[in-house]
């Protein structure tokens, strides 16, 4: 897995209600899920099996969550994604590449 699996920049990261960035960027790389703000620090990390993702029925078409290390994180994936053009299928193929490492079936 040397390739990029997901990346998208401009992303909202929200922690318990507040707001972590604006313009983060979330990283699927080499079977690690890496939450970066708009400078590159990393906010949390961790292999893609520990994490658990998916889509509250409340949030918005273009939100995912993320249970990262515990941290329960809310993902605006709406702005801009490589591959993807608009955020519901940014926050789609965001779910389907955590789904993917897992071994679970990918959604349609």
């Amino acid at each position: 897995m040397a390739d990029t699996e997901f990346n998208a920049t401009g992303v909202r990261i929200e922690r318990s209600l507040r707001s972590v960035t604006r313009a983060g960027q979330v990283l699927i790389k080499d079977g690690r899920l890496e939450l970066l703000t708009s400078y590159g620090s990393e906010i949390d990390s961790a292999p893609l099996r520990s994490v658990q993702a998916g889509k509250p029925w409340f949030a918005a078409r273009d939100q995912a969550r993320a249970i990262v290390n515990g941290t329960r994180y809310v993902l605006t994936l709406g702005q801009r994604e490589s591959g993807a053009t608009d955020g519901p299928a940014a926050a789609r193929r965001f779910l389907d590449v955590i789904r993917s490492a897992q071994g679970e079936p990918r959604t349609s």
